[in-house]
């Protein structure tokens, strides 16, 4: 009877990668029994909790015992190792495996979860699958001597939806076949299969595997997170007194990094998404999610097993014929949430699936039964005599009992077989490990843990070149690595490394291009992205943990040599001493993008494409319109070496254009051709706009309707400068006249409900570096005012370094809101710079879609129009100290109004008890006429009020000269902090410029503070002259 089970799933958490301690990454997992909770670091009140069938909290509350292996700090730790996860998932693989049903276990997860430490393990810690092995065979030694034990084993990896077979020497091109056949169903046609009598056997199979697959992974420029990989054990129970057989087939399948499937979707290219690379891995996820809405009770029609190599190979697995284990292993750091999330979806689905095992009978054994009944019924047949005298009968015995010899003995041959190949292996690496005991060697880094420290190559005494001729004393096969492409010299122990002419090696990450000593555990690149840790003599060696120089140090060690840090992406974003995690996620990127940057480029170099990739940092010293910082993110600038045409993709757009270089790589590398229309080349993009910088203009002397004259620097998003523009905003009548310093408003709430007329003027712009490189290019200059649904443009201007743009533009707001004058009050305008290139579109530059006055002034504050959202602020992000200070200003300003307010509400009250006190007056006036009181009154009583208002209209006039003042000082104070906010430290390693950079900061804080200071007291004695004045008036008008 079938067993059905659903696939049984578990969610595993890692510690802290030591990057992600170094930046100081925060934990948003929670675990609680088998339930699992995530929390979003953007909004810590979004938990989002999973219940799977399993949860191992593997992140903290361990420490490592004397043997090396992790175990829980103390009896109240809730800490699972590698001997609780074995116990409860290799068990039953195992249990499932004696029964004779097929057993699968799978591990999923991002690069650099842990897949691997969970399947493989790591030194001591060993993991599922090592142990499952030697669990096996330890119970085989223990059971009934009546009974005969097979194993075989298998190992495959897949890439490329091509299947690489990892224990064989010779690689077949193009991979080998997935075949169909109706008994056992897919299979891997060629396949290896090494019978294995003990577990010593496999453990050196899975050594020559991974030494196999880290090779093949430098020659054809793969990495593991990008390959999946199968150990196949069929296992063989043969019951002789019961003549019963059980069979079981055991996959344990390391999956590529799941984030690949996500983050390599090719938002906005117009070429396909993935790739071959990423079939395998989608058509899983396809197969998966169908599977679960069949599960309940949904109608599927299709479940695409056969659309990949991967899924035909699981066909079994899922939803087929086994007892199938999923592991998920997952990030606690806040940089991941995203990938995380979407995993610990993929397994609730995956939890869904439903399998129905059997227990299965050997087809062999069945033969073999067979077989012998078919003999006893030819010696029944008329009995031994008449067997002997009918030859026909004679010929077909024999032919079964060969039959059966064979199928008997083929067993022990290839068992014998397999142990002979085992011995000359092992002969091998003990040769090795005499080499490295006497000489200094190269040990190779890998981005998977799993394929690091695999490859050895021993520097011997003299001279040893290295390079991908196989005349060399040291083959290194890999991506940029010439013939001959170093030398290295061993001289009694000390050794040196040379590069060959324009061969690229990098040592601790520097570049070298001469002769340079080796030290005991430096660290070496060559070529494109090939790692190496370099091991000294055995007088230099210490005790010292090898394990810290993994992938991502080299990576960092390089990015630091580049002068690119955590420090450098967000010195303002700091809360409490720690990077905001916004930050780390991008340096993150950066790290993870650095070696696949390097590839591409080499492959260009190869395929000569022309092309120079380069990785940036979009928005790294930019800011929205009220001066927050903006979200930081990867980018890619590309650039042609001949036309100079530059391109900017985005992170998932590169990566799905790297695995599309790399497939055309390949076709290189097996001698295709790789001449390709433009519409099919992934080095190809049509000619597009470049956003070059931007500018800050602050907006706030308009709403005292004060006159605006900027000369701004146009910086881009490294904080370096653009270009310089001059630009007027200037406060006008609804008919264009410019207003002057008499039509100045005090307080900007007087404008509240009227109409508010400007325009902004573009005049020019100065020396704009986009086209001092190149003469043929051109730029236009974007805005966006408030409220209106599209930026405005200038006027293409080309091959002009210094061009004249004089664009005129009138904006009109005729009933103003509270709204815009708080934009007013506390934005800024964002004059953006656009890059032009030959044969790319231009910005549209027309004024359609706008609301306009009969005399072509632009309509904003418009009520009708839709309310523009301020999506790009991030209320999260904090301003650095020194912008705290100018908002402190803009609250002492607006006490400063109150005041004003009062003072004016004052002087109301002194002109009204002024008029009662002349009413009150007696006089000759009221024995006159009217007439003549009228003409006697009317200049005593504009006298009067002559005496009243006067004070007022003087200090009204001296309070708005003092505000205008200061607002022209807060507009060159803004100008000074976002320069000194986006000056930066030289980016070489040079103290004498490092020393004249802290000196020019230390002037320009000073200056900073000393204008601000000035600024400040200034106001405040002009205020207080001010009201003094005031109330000396008042008090005389008393008298």
């Amino acid at each position: 009877m079938p067993s059905s089970d659903s696939v049984k799933v578990a969610v595993r958490v890692r510690p802290f990668s030591q990057r992600e301690n170094n930046a100081g990454s925060k934990c948003v997992i929670s675990m609680n029994s088998n339930t699992t909770s995530i929390h979003d670091p953007k909004n810590p009140s979004n938990v989002k909790t999973f219940t799977f069938d399993l949860a191992y909290w593997s992140h903290s509350g361990f420490i490592k015992d004397q043997d090396g292996k992790l175990i829980s700090a103390d009896p109240s730790s809730k800490y699972a190792g590698q001997r609780e996860v074995f116990h409860d998932l290799g068990e039953g693989v195992l249990d499932s495996a004696w029964q004779g049903y097929n057993a699968t276990l799978l591990a999923y997860g991002p690069t650099g979860s842990g897949k691997s430490y969970s399947m493989i393990g790591y030194g001591a810690n060993r993991g599922i699958i090592p142990v499952v092995c030697e669990e096996l065979f330890k119970t085989i030694q223990n059971k009934e001597k009546n009974r005969q034990y097979q194993v075989t084993f298998s190992m495959l990896e897949i890439y490329n939806e091509q299947v690489i077979d990892l224990l064989s020497k010779v690689k077949k091109p193009g991979g080998l076949k997935v075949r169909e056949d109706q008994q056992q169903g897919f299979y891997v046609d060629g396949l290896k299969l090494v019978p294995c009598d003990s577990y010593a056997q496999i453990e050196r199979l899975m050594e020559q595997g991974t030494k196999i697959r880290t090779t093949a992974s430098t020659s054809m420029n793969t990495t593991s997170s990008r390959s999946h990989m199968v150990i196949t054990l069929q296992f063989k129970q043969i019951f002789l007194k019961e003549d019963i057989t059980k069979q079981s087939i055991i996959n344990l399948v390391d999956l590529a990094g799941s984030e690949r499937q996500k983050s390599s979707g090719s938002e906005g290219d117009r070429l396909r998404e993935g790739s071959r690379v990423n079939l395998s891995l989608t058509t899983l996820g396809n197969v998966i999610s169908a599977l679960a809405e069949a599960a309940v009770g949904k109608k599927v029609l299709h479940v695409p097993y056969r659309d990949s190599v991967l899924t035909k190979l699981l066909q079994s697995a899922l939803g087929g014929n086994s007892r199938t284990i999923m592991i998920a292993a997952i990030s606690p750091a806040d940089i991941c949430y995203e990938e995380t999330l979407s995993t610990l979806r993929y397994a609730e689905r995956t939890k869904k699936i439903k399998n129905n095992a059997v227990i299965n009978a050997s087809p062999t054994e069945k033969l073999i039964k067979e077989l012998k009944a078919e003999n006893c019924n030819l010696f029944g047949f008329g009995g031994r005599g008449a067997v002997a005298g009918h030859s026909s009968l004679r010929c077909l015995l024999a032919e079964n009992e060969l039959r059966i010899q064979a199928i008997q003995a083929t067993w022990e041959y290839r068992l014998e077989e397999a142990r002979k190949e085992w011995e000359q292996q092992y002969a091998a690496v003990t040769q090795e490990g005499r080499m490295i005991e006497k000489f200094p060697y190269l040990v190779n880094i890998n981005e998977d843990p799993q394929l690091s420290g695999v490859l050895k190559y021993v520097i011997q005494d003299g001279s040893s070149d290295i390079g991908q001729s196989s005349s060399n004393a040291i083959t290194l096969r890999g991506l940029g690595i010439l013939d001959k492409h170093a030398t290295v010299t061993n001289t009694s122990g000390k050794v040196t490394v040379t590069p060959q002419d324009n061969c690229k090696v990098i040592v601790n990450g520097v570049p070298i291009v001469v002769k340079t000593k080796l030290q005991h555990l430096d660290r070496i690149i060559l070529g494109s992205n090939n790692a190496y840790l370099y091991i000294g003599p055995p007088a230099d060696r210490t005790n010292e943990d090898l394990s810290r120089y993994d992938y991502d140090f080299v990576q960092s060690e390089l990015a630091a040599a580049k002068g690119f840090s955590v420090d450098k992406l967000g010195a303002g974003n700091k809360k409490g001493g720690k990077p905001d995690p916004s930050v780390l996620a991008v340096f993150h990127d950066y790290i993870k993008l650095m070696p696949l940057i390097a590839e591409a480029n080499q492959m260009s170099v190869e395929l000569k494409k022309d092309l120079k990739l380069e990785l940036k940092v979009k928005n790294l010293a930019s800011s929205d319109s009220r001066g927050y910082d903006l979200q930081k993110e990867i980018i890619v600038k590309v650039t042609h070496n001949i036309t100079n045409q530059v391109w900017v993709w985005s992170k998932s757009k590169f990566i799905n254009r790297k695995f599309l270089i790399e497939e055309l790589y390949q076709h290189f590398l097996d001698g295709e051709d790789v001449q390709v229309d433009n519409e099919s080349d992934p080095f190809w993009d049509p000619v597009e706009v470049l956003h070059l910088g931007s500018a800050h203009i602050w907006l706030q002397s308009l709403a005292y309707c004060m006159k605006l004259e900027e000369q701004i620097e146009l910086l881009n998003s490294e904080g370096k400068e653009e270009a310089i523009l001059l630009i007027n905003i200037i406060p006008c009548s609804p008919n264009g006249r410019a207003f002057g310093e008499d039509d100045m408003v005090i307080d900007p709430l007087e404008m509240l409900g009227k109409r508010i007329d400007f325009q902004i003027h573009i005049l020019q712009c100065l020396g704009v570096k986009w086209i001092k490189e190149v003469a043929e290019r051109g730029i236009q200059i974007g805005y966006k005012v408030y409220d209106l649904p599209h930026s405005l443009y200038t006027k293409p201007a080309w091959k002009n370094v210094n061009p004249k743009l004089e664009e005129l533009t009138q904006f009109s707001a005729l009933n103003t809101s509270h709204e815009f004058l708080n934009y007013l009050l506390q934005n800024a305008l964002i004059v953006d710079l656009w890059g032009l290139q030959e044969g790319c579109a231009e910005l549209d530059s027309s004024r359609q879609d706008m609301a306009v006055t009969p005399k072509g002034s632009i309509i904003i504050d418009n009520p009708k129009a839709e309310i523009l959202t301020h999506t790009g602020l991030n209320t999260d992000n904090h301003v650095t100290e020194l912008y705290q200070k100018l908002l402190k200003l803009e609250q002492e300003t607006e006490v400063l109004r109150d005041i004003n307010r009062a003072l004016r509400e004052e002087n109301v009250l002194l002109k009204e008890k002024v008029k009662e006190c002349q009413t009150e007056t007696p006089g000759k006036t009221l024995k006159s006429p009217i007439k003549k009181l009228a003409t006697k009154t009317t200049p005593s009583v504009s006298k009067d009020s002559h005496a009243v208002c006067n004070p007022r209209i003087s200090c009204d006039a001296e309070f708005a000269k003092a505000l205008k003042a200061f607002y022209q000082n807060m507009n060159i104070i803004r100008g000074q902090f976002l320069k000194l906010k986006h000056y930066r430290p030289p980016e070489e390693d040079n103290v004498q410029l490092l020393r004249q950079f802290a000196e020019k900061q230390s002037h320009m804080l000073k200056d900073f503070g000393d204008q601000l200071e000035s600024s400040i007291s200034k106001l405040k004695n002009d205020v207080a002259l001010i009201i003094k004045k005031k109330r000396e008036r008042i008090a005389n008008s008393k008298q």
